[in-house]
Formats: C-alpha cells, sequence, structure tokens
C-alpha cells in the first residue's frame, strides 16, 4: 500500500510516500520533500527515491496551498505510482481521540474544535486534510494519526493537575503530552535493533530539538511525560521556557503592564534557549560560542540541566525497570557534546557513556554506552512518517 503522509507544522509541511508492505517488514520511501516558510517566500524541496531533486522558492499562502503543490508534484512522477491512502499528523487529539482515527466529517468538526488547545498546529493539520480531501476527493481514505496518543496511557497519578478535581473535569484538565509519534517510533526502532519486542521495553527517551520532552515508558506504554496540557511544560525548549511557577504570569504582566496573553506568548516565543542567550534558539550557535560566551553558556547548562533532572525522575518513575536511555530529535541525534553533559554525573544509577562511540555518533542510529554501563544508550534518528504510515495502514487493513 502507498501512503502518503502529510505532516503539518506550524509554517511548515513535511510530507513521504512511503510503500508499505506486510506487518513486520520495514516500509520503503518513495520520496520526500518540505516546504518551509510556509505565509511567506516558501522554499519547496522535493525528491525521489532515484536521487532526482527540485528545490525551487516561490509564495506560498498557506498549508492548503502547500498541499496541492506536493499532490501535483507526485503526480507529476508516473513511475513513482498512485497514492491508496493518506495518514496526517495532527498535534492534539484532547481527550476525544485516544488512537488513530479513519477521517470523516465528524472527526474534522472535532479537530476544529481542539484548535484552541494546538492553535499554532491544529489549524495546519485541518487545512491540509481539508485540501487533501478537496484534490483527491473523499473516496480516498485518510487517517489522523495524533501526537497525544501514545500518552493515553498515563495513570491518573500521573496525568492529573492537583487543582480542584471538579475544574478537571469540567474542563477536561490534564496533562496529555506531546511528541508521542516521536517516542512511539524510538520504542520501536530500539525493539528492531535490540531484537525484542516493543512491548518488552522500558526506557526513558529524551526528544530533544527545538521542541524537547521527556517521557517514562513501561512495557511499551507510556507512563510518564514532560509535557502538559500544552507543549509549554517541562524540559527547556529552543524558545519555549518548560516549567515555571505558574504565579510568575500573572506577577510578569503586571510588572510589564501586559495582557497575561502576551506573558503566555512570551514563554511560548521568547524564552528557552533564544530567551536565556539572548543569541539563538539555535543549539549549534550555542555551542560554537559557549566559552566565550557566558549568556549562550548559560543557555546550554540549564537545557542540560533540566534535561538531567527528568531523566533522574523518570528512572525514579521506572522503580529500576528501566533497560535504556534514547535520545532522537536534531540536537539528541547531533550533539555529542549535549549529550555527554547531560550524562556524565549519572554514573551513579549506572549509567556509563562510551566518550569515543558518543562523539562518532551523530545523525545515526546506534549504541554510545560504556561496555561496563547497566543501561543501553541509544541514538534514534526519528521517522514520525514512519510510525504515521504504519498506523494508516494498521487501521485500513482492521477495518477491511
Amino acid at each position: 500500500m502507498k501512503v502518503l503522509v502529510i505532516n503539518c507544522g506550524s509554517s511548515t509541511l513535511k510530507f513521504q510516500l512511503i510503500e508499505s508492505g506486510e506487518p513486520g517488514r520495514e516500509e520503503r520511501q518513495l520520496a520526500r520533500g518540505l516546504v518551509d516558510r510556509i505565509g511567506a517566500s516558501a522554499v519547496c524541496s522535493f525528491q525521489s527515491d532515484d536521487g532526482g531533486r527540485e528545490e525551487k522558492a516561490l509564495a506560498v499562502a498557506d498549508h492548503e496551498t502547500a498541499t496541492g503543490l506536493v499532490i501535483d508534484w507526485l503526480k507529476s512522477k508516473p513511475e513513482l505510482g498512485s497514492i491508496e491512502a493518506l495518514g496526517h499528523r495532527v498535534v492534539h487529539g484532547g481527550d476525544r481521540f485516544a488512537q488513530s482515527v479513519l477521517i470523516d466529517d465528524e472527526v474534522i468538526t472535532a479537530l476544529v474544535s481542539l484548535c484552541e488547545l494546538a492553535p499554532l498546529h491544529n489549524p495546519a493539520a485541518v487545512s491540509g486534510i481539508r485540501a487533501a480531501q478537496k484534490i483527491l476527493g473523499d473516496a480516498l481514505p485518510m487517517v489522523a494519526a495524533f501526537d497525544t496518543s501514545f500518552h493515553h496511557t498515563l495513570p491518573e497519578h500521573a496525568a492529573l493537575y492537583a487543582i480542584p478535581f471538579e475544574l478537571s473535569q469540567k474542563h477536561k484538565v490534564r496533562r496529555f503530552g506531546f511528541h508521542g509519534l516521536a517516542h512511539q517510533y524510538d520504542i520501536a526502532r530500539y525493539a528492531a535493533l535490540t531484537g525484542k519486542r516493543a512491548a518488552e521495553i522500558s526506557a526513558v527517551t529524551l526528544h530533544l530539538g527545538n521542541g524537547c520532552s521527556a517521557t517514562a515508558v513501561r512495557d511499551g506504554r507510556s507512563v510518564d511525560t514532560s509535557m502538559g496540557f500544552t507543549p509549554l511544560e517541562g524540559l527547556v525548549m529552543g524558545t519555549r521556557s518548560g516549567d515555571l511557577d505558574p504565579a510568575l504570569v500573572n506577577y510578569l504582566a503586571r510588572q510589564e503592564k501586559v495582557a497575561a496573553d502576551e506573558i503566555e506568548s512570551w514563554l511560548n516565543h521568547r524564552s528557552g534557549l533564544l530567551g536565556l542567550s539572548g543569541k539563538s534558539n539555535d543549539m549549534r550557535e550555542l555551542i560554537a560560542v559557549y566559552e566565550p560566551d557566558r549568556r549562550a553558556r548559560l543557555a546550554v547548562d540549564v537545557f542540560c540541566y533540566r534535561a538531567r533532572k527528568y531523566l533522574g525522575a523518570y528512572l525514579a518513575a521506572l522503580e529500576g525497570a528501566a533497560q535504556a536511555v534514547i535520545f532522537s530529535g536534531g540536537i539528541g541525534e547531533n550533539s555529542p557534546r549535549v549529550r555527554k553533559m547531560i550524562l556524565d554525573s549519572m554514573q551513579w544509577c549506572g549509567i556509563v557513556l562510551n566518550d569515543s562511540a558518543n562523539e562518532k555518533r551523530v545523525g545515526r542510529d546506534g549504541a554510545i554506552a560504556a561496555a561496563e554501563s547497566k543501561l543501553d544508550l541509544f541514538i534514534i534518528h526519528t521517522d514520525e512518517e514512519a510510525i504515521i504510515a504504519r498506523e494508516t495502514v494498521r487501521l485500513l487493513r482492521s477495518r477491511a
């Protein structure tokens, strides 16, 4: 089955055309690409598996236009064959969607109602879904896969906030968690690399990029995760603050004489690595000036400290059952220095890094633990689109 996976970000659209065979067999990527900077002068980069590559800059007003460009390009490549199904990444499924779902009008209405919880991402996903339906027709099956679904297994004591219980129930307030597709892939890939079943894996996954999250996985199921009701909670990120005292919002609003909404925007877009360094949200740039630039050094140190603190907490949450620590995401996969800074003081719990393996392992799957380490340490190149394709095929086969 040939599945077109569409992954809409706030100002991007990534896609892969994936051929999926029998269950348990690895997928084959036929084409992939990116439309970047949607809403401005965008850059479109498309590539097929035969090595053919096209790159161009043009005005792309919205995700509907971007979706049309992708589908038109795929249609211009008859050697790729026909699209048989679509899988869409949706960031927030709320409490409504505990697993992937076949898209119909009722589902789209529900997704629109969830846009308030993920205003940067859900509207983009809905736009991509509607555009694909308009271009390809309602008859082509489409599936929505949710970043929140993997975390629906959180036990109540991990999911609930300690606010009045009646408010939690009335307003459906809980810790939803995000990056679920990435964490789900990390566990599946680690299982494949080590010859284990995903349901046997207990690990801490650290997905570190511009957005960052940690997840405690027990027997293949998420039991705690750092992001909460929104993606703002948890680790220090590129431009997000992560954990802070909630009283700080009103305090800063009074001091700066702005609305609380404005402070929330600052916490999402002007904080994290960018806010601490005053320079950049790009870890590569901060590492390059780590020694001479005090604020860049401070930003990196705070980032690594928060990640190490969550790692320790989740090892405790797993009660000694953890088998591995898994790094993924742009920083997790590509920054040996950050990985070393997070892990170097963790020998007390049996974690021992192989410095040479760590330095050499950049952007590739594999192990970085020393022989005497009691836990596996792995780098996984996350492929959210592969998980979405698998979910699409699984759901359509079960319906058939």
